[in-house]
């Protein structure tokens, strides 16, 4: 249990005095949202392309399949 307090108090964790030596990891930080935020978009995008190509196909199919009913309706 000591051992694991030294590592958590002086070599994990390491605040360093000079705070500029921060700013690499913000900029990378920042630069990793930016993608994931552009990653979401994109996903979205064609996420709403698919389901608008899936609603189409769906009419068609139930278009289709009404009209067969209809030509069997009429042959009775």
């Amino acid at each position: 249990m000591n051992q694991f307090l030294i590592n958590f108090s002086g070599g994990f964790l390491y605040f360093p005095k000079d705070k500029s030596l921060y700013l690499p990891a913000a900029i990378e930080f920042l630069i990793l949202i930016i993608i994931v935020f552009a990653t979401f978009y994109l996903f979205r995008r064609i996420s709403a392309r698919q389901a608008e190509k899936a609603q189409h196909l769906e009419m068609r199919a139930l278009q289709e399949r009404d009209e067969r009913m209809a030509k069997e309706n009429a042959r009775k």
